[in-house]
């Protein structure tokens, strides 16, 4: 009785794993998980002061992580500052420089209407009426010369300002870009430097990736091209450890449109095909799936999963 007994629990085993591997051999392409990576580098020159990441942490769009040293950037911004209040003062006041001018000739109109109602009532010397319409005249050109020459000057030294407050801006900016923040929620995957560090504008810092949603890339051969087109919904699987499988929904994004040489360790539904097309199947990730990880496609989410 007891051999009768091991006898069906072996078959049984022996079926479960025949299942299996056929469940496995079920897909129409495989793939790896990736995710889209960004190198995050450094916009400027100098020592790092303050790095606070660490491999594997989960950071937020627009976190402060730290700064590079900026006290250069700093010491010149107060030089153009400095420069800049130096300018405004050599700024000529036109109305106080050009005050004493129109109060002459403000006098000697007085005087000229004065002389006139002399002329007119038969009391008044000509000639004393054409010296102060003539000494009028030569105040006005004054006035203008000196008006002109002031405004001159001032938009001189206007200009002069508004070049250095471009250059106290660029510096703003520089000192905003000492600032190391990160660009996007996601997760370190790689760092490239440690606090002390020199480092310079284009050098990494880290590596960080959005793995909250990932990307199978995986290859079709032209025959599985009529059975696609983007914004389809696949089945997704993915193995951990040696029976357990996992499956995902999965949504094509994209379909290459030129064909290339089936990469190494890649297979498709048919392993005679020489030329293949790349697709990518957008998949939202459980906290299971990793970068690098291998997936297997079916490209008929309503085929109900093999047991």
């Amino acid at each position: 009785m007891k051999r009768v007994t091991y006898l069906a629990l072996a078959i049984l085993i022996l079926a479960g794993s025949t299942a299996c591997r056929n469940n496995q051999g079920s897909f129409d392409t495989t793939g790896v998980f990736e995710a889209t990576e960004i190198l995050v580098s450094s916009e400027v020159n100098g020592r790092i002061m303050e790095l606070n990441i660490q491999e594997g942490d989960r950071l937020e769009a627009g976190a402060y992580l730290g700064y590079v040293d900026s006290i250069h950037l700093h010491l010149q911004k107060m030089q153009l500052a400095a420069g800049l209040k130096a300018v405004d003062i050599r700024k000529p006041d036109i109305r106080k420089q050009i005050a004493a001018l129109e109060q002459q000739i403000a006098t000697a109109r007085t005087e000229q209407q004065r002389m006139e109602n002399l002329v007119n009532a038969k009391a008044g010397n000509q000639k004393q009426l054409d010296d102060i319409i003539n000494n009028i005249k030569y105040l006005q050109k004054q006035l203008d010369a000196q008006y002109s020459t002031l405004n001159k000057t001032s938009g001189s030294t206007d200009a002069e300002a508004e070049g250095l407050q471009y250059q106290i801006m660029q510096l703003d900016n520089q000192l905003q870009k000492c600032r190391i923040v990160n660009p996007q929620t996601g997760t370190v995957l790689t760092k490239y430097a440690e606090p002390g560090e020199v480092t310079a504008a284009g050098k990494p810092l880290y590596k960080i990736a959005d793995t909250d949603l990932l990307y199978l890339r995986a290859y079709i051969t032209a025959g599985q091209l009529t059975q696609l087109k983007t914004g389809q919904s696949v089945r997704v699987f993915a193995d951990y450890g040696e029976i357990e499988q996992r499956e995902y929904p999965g949504t094509i994004t994209w379909i290459s449109d030129k064909s290339e040489f089936t990469p190494k360790g890649i297979q498709t539904k048919d392993e005679r095909a020489n030329l293949v097309y790349a697709i990518k199947i957008a998949v939202k990730n459980d906290r299971y799936l990793k970068i690098g990880q291998y997936g297997e496609v079916e490209f008929n989410p309503n085929h109900p999963l093999t047991p």
